[in-house]
């Protein structure tokens, strides 16, 4: 595996429109500050250069605080780059397939977005999984029904790959998903959208003691 668990213990999901037209690139360095071990760029809607652009910009801002980028979706962003990790979903591009094109020393993570999806090669094949949603939220248009902290433990129970929760986390509801058997916490719009990232991750961070 290309990745420790340490550094799976807090990822901030950048979501632009969540920003309030500020920069991703400071609210993701502020958030690192904080205690984020692990940021993954989001991009839905930016062209293809303003993605590349915003990846470089990232990738600088973060590599001297030691903080790993994964790269949601866009295998060809992540070689360009040369990010730290991918992160894929159900309907991307195969784990195994993308692992022969990122090659040695890089990471893969995996959307598991139903339990029965942890029994897959898809899931055998990644570094980590990320689980959910737990909780109901609102950044993802398209996202599935909330899987709940019991859902999330009988993923537990299926793998022993490295599982981070997401899926409308906050400081106050996130410390029964780290019971349930997650290794890591997802966050998107309690940091994205906080008025203080640095604050708002150091908050998540308290939970792991």
């Amino acid at each position: 595996m290309a990745i420790d668990v340490a550094s799976l213990r807090l990822c901030l999901v950048t979501d632009r429109g969540l920003a309030g037209g500020r920069s991703l690139v400071e609210i993701a360095a502020a958030a690192a500050r904080g205690g984020a071990t692990m940021v993954q760029l989001r991009e839905k809607e930016a062209t293809t250069r303003a993605f590349l652009d915003e990846a470089r910009a990232l990738k600088a801002a973060l590599e001297p605080l030691g903080v790993a980028l994964a790269i949601n979706d866009r295998l060809d962003i992540a070689l360009a780059v040369d990010a730290d990790g991918l992160h894929v979903g159900q309907g991307d591009m195969p784990v195994a397939e993308a692992r022969r094109l990122m090659g040695p020393g890089k990471f893969i993570g995996l959307s598991i977005t139903a339990v029965e999806q942890v029994l897959r090669p898809d899931a055998e094949a990644a570094d980590y999984l990320g689980v959910g949603p737990i909780y109901m939220q609102q950044t993802k248009a398209d996202a599935a029904a909330p899987l709940g902290v019991e859902g999330l433990r009988r993923a537990r129970s299926l793998t022993r790959k490295p599982i981070v929760a997401i899926g409308g986390l906050t400081p106050e509801n996130s410390a029964p998903a780290l019971a349930a058997g997650a290794d890591g916490l997802a966050v998107v719009s309690a940091i994205v959208a906080a008025a203080d990232p640095e604050a708002a991750a150091r908050r998540f961070r308290a939970l792991f003691g």
